[in-house]
């Protein structure tokens, strides 16, 4: 690590550092996009379908700002981390659920569970580039601070829905379930 004697980064290893975070980001949003993406696919008929439809939506337009974001700093797209991210999320999809040919109930748990991941991460990149944006006219913090609040928004409708999963995949008697379901008016994705 090039670091000066007064703890100050180079410019040049600055600029190396922050190819390599947003990149990484970047990858995750991909991933995560797709993931959502499919996801609508499959439950967009449910109950879950316009969280959904919104999470990815807003997921792709957090994707679309983060790429506005390298460009306005300069910082190259590396295609083999998208691409690598795309492979990865299709990959994920071949895992053993406890059936041979289907997808199980749980497999929605799981992708919550993923996309809560990543929106958390979402998160703290905005936070950490906000917390540098009086530093480097180049970052907005106004959008920042606007693109901050929707991940924390999106983490409350990713643990609502992962809450009322985990209520119809894991209620120890269906009884409690529907008696969940019927208090908060809605039901569980299948």
């Amino acid at each position: 690590m090039n670091v000066t004697a007064r703890g100050t980064n180079d410019g040049q290893t600055r600029q190396r550092r922050l190819d390599i975070y947003l990149n990484d980001h970047l990858a995750g949003a991909t991933a995560g996009a797709e993931l959502v993406r499919r996801m609508v696919q499959e439950h967009g008929d449910s109950p879950y379908g316009d969280d959904l439809k919104n999470l990815a939506a807003e997921i792709s337009q957090d994707r679309q700002a983060l790429l506005r974001l390298l460009a306005d700093l300069d910082v190259p797209v590396k295609h083999y981390k998208v691409y690598g991210a795309w492979l990865g999320e299709k990959i994920g999809r071949v895992k053993p659920n406890g059936r041979l040919l289907r997808r199980s109930g749980l497999a929605v748990l799981v992708e919550l569970e993923a996309l809560r991941l990543g929106v958390q991460g979402k998160a703290l990149l905005w936070r950490a580039l906000l917390s540098v944006s009086a530093q480097d006219s180049r970052l907005d913090s106004d959008r920042l601070e606007q693109l901050l609040q929707r991940a924390v928004q999106q983490s409350e409708t990713l643990d609502s829905l992962h809450g009322r999963a985990v209520t119809a995949l894991l209620s120890p008697t269906p009884l409690l379930a529907a008696t969940s379901q019927a208090t908060t008016g809605k039901d569980a994705p299948s």
